[in-house]
């Protein structure tokens, strides 16, 4: 079922790269050895009683920052949240434009939080499992009527003081432009009285150029994405943590702060054109 307010995006194939620096067949081949690995044991230990509450989150930040070395993605955060305001025992929802399935990754290396994913993940193979045991928020974006009970979890998360992520564009784009931050989620905060934390995330060559590789846009099945990604020699992940937002009591007003300030890190205010643009003069260059 689709409707008006289903989130989309004009990003596809045509936004990736044409020619990237690969690694090597033996890098590539332990690099799925050890996301195997991880993706098996990782559900293991999240599971209610191997582990104390405290060891699980370390536990899953600990994995989310092995898995994005050995993927050969070296992170790079730029703390801009200063000391105007103190979180204490507030919850936070940390939101961020949604560019691919290694967001997940960069924000779980930052520290521990329960998502707000896309329903349908609780039914794929082992990555249910794992969703699961991460506590996730399920959301339908394809029925409305769901939308409140997935705001209603959140905000009781965060007035219990918990963490929440939640990727407001309600897609993902290629990163050269990007959505709207769509205000239904600041709902959560709006209500919880939470403190927001915007976050820009880019993907980048070493030398700081923006690299599109890692985007899961388009018609892209997660596998594809996954073999393209993990076939990088290198890719740097430059975060930054822009201050912390207070909830207010419009979260219209409050999606348009924090999406300012998630912008920050792109360096410019790109639109759909903009990356229409791009994809014709790629394809042409390609042609």
């Amino acid at each position: 079922m689709t409707h008006d307010w289903m989130p989309s995006s004009p990003c596809g194939d045509g936004c990736l790269p044409t020619a990237v620096e690969r690694a090597g067949l033996a890098r590539v081949a332990a690099r799925f050895v050890m996301l195997a690995a991880m993706l098996l044991s990782l559900p293991v230990l999240l599971a209610g009683g191997v582990l104390p509450g405290s060891w699980r989150r370390s536990v899953q930040r600990g994995y989310a920052r092995a898995a994005l070395s050995g993927l050969g993605m070296r992170l790079r955060v730029r703390d801009e949240r200063g000391l105007d305001i103190d979180p204490g025992e507030r919850g936070v929802l940390v939101v961020a434009g949604h560019v691919s399935w290694a967001d997940v990754l960069v924000l779980c290396a930052l520290g521990p939080a329960d998502f707000v994913a896309r329903a349908d993940l609780l039914d794929w193979p082992l990555l249910g499992t794992l969703a699961r045991r991460m506590r996730i928020i399920p959301i339908d974006r394809a029925r409305l009527s769901e939308l409140p009970g997935a705001v209603d979890e959140a905000a009781e998360r965060l007035r219990a003081g918990g963490r929440v992520v939640a990727f407001p564009e309600g897609t993902t784009w290629c990163g050269r432009a990007y959505g709207s931050f769509r205000p239904a989620l600041f709902q959560s905060a709006v209500e919880a009285g939470a403190l927001v934390q915007p976050v820009g995330i880019r993907y980048c060559t070493p030398d700081g150029r923006l690299d599109t590789t890692a985007c899961f846009v388009g018609d892209q099945t997660l596998a594809a994405s996954l073999r393209r990604t993990v076939g990088l020699r290198r890719l740097d992940v430059e975060v930054l943590l822009a201050p912390l937002e207070e909830p207010g009591a419009d979260r219209r007003e409050l999606a348009r702060r924090c999406e300012r300030a998630a912008r920050v890190i792109l360096g410019a205010d790109l639109t759909v054109q903009d990356i229409l643009d791009g994809m014709e003069e790629r394809q042409t260059a390609a042609a």
